[in-house]
Formats: structure tokens, sequence, C-alpha cells
């Protein structure tokens, strides 16, 4: 990224302006401007109005030369720079007439060699908490000298569709590679903050050599470090916050020649029906001061109910990854052994777990496949599959290609062991098979980390060639394999043919 400045003075402003202030006096100013509040262990409840999720149809990038190698259609749109002034000078101009206005300045990449500078302006208490939680502390010698290379100006109590009949509804998303800026307007949904500039990261990296990777991962003492990629609802944050190995981060980071580097400065977890047993490290933060907890219900006894999908299923937990016992404090880890693709297959044909070849692999990461389940919305009765290339296709701004390259390069590179692990069902799709249960996952993913798993005997798919192990060490064999668990061996055929034939149809944009 370059170096040149766009930090935005405190003196651009006429109005009062908090500048870097502690996580204790933003949760003093986020309940003073009644947009939050708090339970008996000082933890922030928010909500975020009409959007629980993100606005994809109104996040566009900004058409300029900086942004000419940007992969347009799908899930980039496009947006003309005529369109993008206006709507940016009238943010400028709201945000600079407010009453009181937020500075927080940090960085993205905890290795500092490949780390970009980020200042959001905005008129939140709590989202400027939440952005402190997300992004990188940085020290306060180094902040005297601090230069922006990424500026986010966040109104999320402003309209600007006025000012531009381009936007579908009252709320955008536009990232502008020239200005060096993102407009979030219209929408309180924090984890619009965070995605922009991680999406910003996943167009400047590969310019660098680095893989940037949607995905989380963890390590040992002994640098034995793996990263699991996978789509919402597949386990990526619940698996690597393991008691039993360090976490380096849980959703974003970049793979250099050097090993990974966590992206962020904390954790953004998907709140829905988390329990202390199921995942206690995750748990034990929704009672530490700072944490927000996004879009939750909170009782008159001040208990916290998971289960409650009143506002959104897309319930979500912000935090500091340092409120995660045994997290890295640097942020790095070693290249990794392994690389797991995790997906939950609402069909019932994969295996729980299966040996992937280098080709498999980039077959599996371009694809990135996982599955909605019948009845989680309205007119689907049967899996509904879902493809999102990178398991990050929102995200990723360049050509899928580029990523499965870099990636396919790295393995061959590097050597390490690719597995793709279904967290979803088995012996029948949804409704008529059973979820694999958390405990099995969690064996697989051990067998895997300690290499019991890759001594064991293989036998090939009959029909998705993959490799799955005959044995598990804490796992019933039968369980292992995914025909042997139905009741009709014809009926999974069919079903898995039926599935692969989706993968080739979608991997066929990639040939």
């Amino acid at each position: 990224m370059s170096t040149v400045s766009n930090t935005v003075s405190q003196e651009t402003f006429s109005n009062e302006v908090f500048v870097n202030l502690s996580a204790d006096a933003l949760v003093e100013h986020a309940l003073n401007q009644d947009m939050v509040t708090q339970t008996a262990d000082g933890v922030v409840v928010a909500t975020t109005g009409r959007y629980t999720g993100r606005v994809g149809e109104n996040r566009f990038i900004v058409d300029t030369p900086n942004a000419s190698d940007v992969d347009f259609g799908g899930a980039n749109l496009k947006f003309a720079e005529s369109d993008f002034t206006p709507v940016y000078d009238a943010v400028r101009e709201y945000l600079s007439n407010t009453p009181q206005v937020f500075m927080h300045n940090s960085r993205v990449g905890a290795d500092t060699r490949h780390s970009m500078n980020v200042q959001l302006i905005s008129e939140s208490a709590w989202h400027t908490l939440f952005a402190k939680n997300m992004f990188i502390d940085i020290d306060a010698d180094a902040l005297q000298m601090f230069r922006a290379n990424f500026t986010i100006w966040h109104a999320p109590f402003f309209d600007p569709k006025p000012y531009c009949d381009k936007l579908v509804n009252s709320a955008c998303v536009l990232i502008n590679f020239d200005e060096r800026v993102v407009v979030i307007a219209g929408t309180e949904y924090a984890g619009e903050i965070k995605k922009s500039i991680f999406s910003v990261m996943n167009y400047v990296l590969p310019k660098k050599g680095i893989l940037p990777m949607h995905c989380s991962a963890n390590t040992d003492e002994t640098g034995n470090t793996a990263v699991f990629f996978g789509l919402s609802g597949t386990g990526k944050t619940t698996l690597s916050a393991d008691a039993n190995r360090i976490l380096i981060g849980d959703d974003e980071h970049g793979w250099t020649d050097n090993g990974v580097f966590n992206m962020e400065g904390g954790c953004y977890a998907k709140a829905i029906g988390i329990t202390a047993e199921s995942e206690p490290e995750i748990y034990a933060t929704t009672k530490m001061p700072h944490t927000v907890l996004e879009n939750l219900i909170v009782g008159e006894d001040g208990t916290v109910d998971f289960d409650d999908t009143t506002l959104t299923k897309n319930t979500r937990i912000s935090y500091p990854i340092s409120h995660i016992a045994n997290a890295s404090e640097t942020g790095v880890g070693d290249i990794p052994k392994n690389i797991i693709m995790l997906t939950c297959d609402a069909f019932g044909v994969l295996p729980p777990v299966a040996k992937l070849t280098p080709e498999q692999a980039n077959t599996h990461f371009l694809n990135g496949y996982t599955s909605k389940v019948a009845g989680t919305e309205v007119g689907v009765d049967d899996p509904e599959v879902t493809f999102s290339t990178c398991f990050g296709a929102p995200f990723m701004p360049m050509k899928p290609s580029v990523y499965g390259e870099m990636l396919a390069d790295k393995i061959r590179t590097y050597g390490a062991d690719c597995w793709l692990v279904n967290t979803g069902w088995i012996g029948g799709a949804y409704g008529v098979g059973n979820r694999i249960s958390l405990k099995y996952t969690r064996v697989i993913i051990d067998g895997i980390l300690n290499g019991t798993l890759r001594g064991q005997p293989y036998a090939e798919d009959a029909v998705f060639g993959l490799q799955i192990p005959t044995a598990c060490d804490g796992v019933d064999s039968v369980v292992l394999n995914p025909m042997a668990n139905w009741d009709d061996a014809d009926a999974y055929i069919s079903s898995a043919n039926k599935l692969l034939e989706m993968f080739n149809q979608n991997y066929k944009k990639y040939q």
C-alpha cells in the first residue's frame, strides 16, 4: 500500500472530536449517546436497526485507474466516479456538522512489513469501539507519527440515497482505491467496517505476492500451524478456538514466504446457540468488558439469550483477541502444515473427513461449497447449494484464479496437507440424516493436527474420488464412510451424483 498520507486532521472538523479514546471512554460515550446498554458484566449490547447483515446489493467498488485489476461483476459491483463524488462530499459534510465525531487510528496486519494504517471517522461511539476491538492498536509513539493508508468515513445514520439514484436503498458501502477511502452510510451493521477494509487488503496483498485468506488459523508451541477455510456456519471460528492450541486469528489472514499473519486484532463470532459447554472460549468473552453483543436479546435479569433470533439469526459477538486466553500475542505463525476446508453438506453425501490432492484442494477452494438447509428461508424446501469462490467471494476483488493459483503455488512449494471436513449431515440429507456431532469433528481435527490421521489406511470414494480414512481414533469407522450411513445405497449414489454435477458445472467458470 502506498505510504502517502491519507490522514484526516482533527482540525478538519468544527464540532467536538474525540481521537483514539480508550475502550472505557468509548463505552461511556456510547451509553451517553443512548445507542447501547450494558450487562452486569460490563458487556456492551447494541442493535443495528434495519440492517442486520451486509448490504450486498449496495456495496460498490468505484471504477478508477487504481481499480483496473478488479474483477467487476458478481459481488464486485461497479460504481462510477461521477456517482461517488456527490455521496462522498455529502457524507463528509454531514460528519463535519454532527455534534460529536470519533476518530480512531489503528492498523490491519499483525506482520508490520505488510500492514496497513486505517483511520475511522464515525459519528457512533459504539461502532468506534467495534473498530478498536477488530483492528490492531498502535502504541503511543507510533501514533505520533501516524499516517493513514486508508480512511473510513462512517455515517450509519445518514441517508445517501438522495445523492445518487444508482443506490438500491438508503444504505451503501463504497470503496475507492484512488481516493483511498471507504464510505459507509445508512447502515448500523458493524461488520461493514471490518469487511470493507479486508476487501481492500484482499486487493492489495496479491500485488505484493501475499495470499490473502478468508480463514481462521491456529498453531502450537512447535509451530504446527493450520488454517481453516469455511463459509458462515461451517465451524471456522468454533474449531480454531481450541483450548489446547494457540489462536492466531478467526477470520482474515495473509500467507507470506515466512508464514501466516492475522490481519485483525479481534474476533467477530456468530453468537446463535452458543453455550459454555459447546464453545467455552468464545462464551467466556461474553462476560468480559468491552465485548460487544450485536442484536442479542438481554432479559430483565441481565442474562443473554443466545437462542433468541427475534432481531436476526445473524447475532454477533465482537471482542479483542486478547479475550481468548490462549490467543497469540504476536498474531503470526509458521508456514501451515495443514489446510482444512470446511463445508456444511446438507445433502449428507460428503464424508466427515477426506484427504485432498493438490488438484482437489484447488477445486474445492475455487468452488467454496456449503449449503443452506430446508426451512431456514421461505421457499427453500430442499437443501440449497451455495458456492462462494475462495470461501469469501464478496470480499475478493480480483479474479478467483489469482487467489487459486497463489494457493496452489503455496501448496506445491511448502507441501502442506489438504483436507476436506464436512460439519454437516451424514446418513441422509437434512431432515433425514443427522448432523455430525461437534465432538466427532473435534476428534477428527485433532487427528489431522497430531498426524495420526495421515498414517491411517484410505479408501477412495466411488463418486467424488476422495481419499477417505478407514479409521480415526475416537470415531466409529462406520461414521467415516458416507455411503455406509445411508439405508439406501442407490439413493446415496443418486444424491452424490447430483451434488457432483453441481460441483462440475460451477467449476467450469474457473477453467
